[in-house]
């Protein structure tokens, strides 16, 4: 979209007024770095525009202390909007880990119950749902239940959800989608993830 200008007009009696508030579904995938980096930058403007925000993690562990989180936290109780952190999982679940007995596929279908319910309530006017393909990727949230709870979503609720393969039909209904390429990344020449730049 050069200079922000749109290619058609659709013809939908929506005035431009109406057409810059309507609820967006947006999706970051792809195999590149940058996904959840992408959706918290937009989690700072909803913040900056006054916006409750939910932050829902699906993989990273309510253990892991990263960047975001601290920042978005901080911002929250700044008072210009609060910012809710929900983590669930114990991070990196496709590991299989000796002695754990937790059931993350429970687990994520309670955090997408959740999320259903705050749609519903609409208790954020932006969402992340970080990480939140791999639960449908592996059968624990069912992708039909996902689209259609989207679809029909109350208010004016902005969603973004970010991880690798996301789901064709996913793909299909967002109003947003970005696939992040990777082209060249430090680990490929054997150097490890940094605080700061991956967390």
């Amino acid at each position: 979209m050069p200079q922000g200008k749109v290619t058609s007009v659709p013809d939908d009696g929506l005035t431009t007024r109406q057409r810059r508030r309507q609820a967006v579904f947006a999706v970051h995938t792809g195999p590149g770095k940058g996904k959840s980096t992408a959706a918290f930058g937009m989690a700072l403007r909803a913040w900056s525009a006054g916006w409750p925000i939910g932050v829902f993690q699906f993989v990273k562990s309510e253990k892991w202390k990263v960047g975001e989180e601290a920042a978005l936290k901080a911002l929250g109780e700044a008072g210009r909007a609060p910012v809710t952190w929900h983590k669930m999982g114990e991070g990196w679940s496709w590991i299989q880990r000796a002695g754990t007995e937790r059931d993350h596929a429970t687990e994520a279908a309670e955090g997408w119950a959740q999320i259903k319910r705050d749609l519903a309530a609409e208790t954020y006017r932006f969402y992340v749902l970080d990480e939140f393909t791999y639960p449908m990727k592996w059968g624990w949230v069912d992708v039909a239940d996902v689209i259609e709870t989207l679809a029909n979503r109350p208010g004016t609720q902005h969603v973004v959800i970010t991880g690798r393969d996301a789901h064709p039909d996913l793909i299909a209904a967002a109003d947003l989608v970005t696939e992040m390429t990777k082209v060249k990344h430090p680990m490929d020449a054997g150097r490890k993830g940094q605080q700061g730049i991956e967390w």
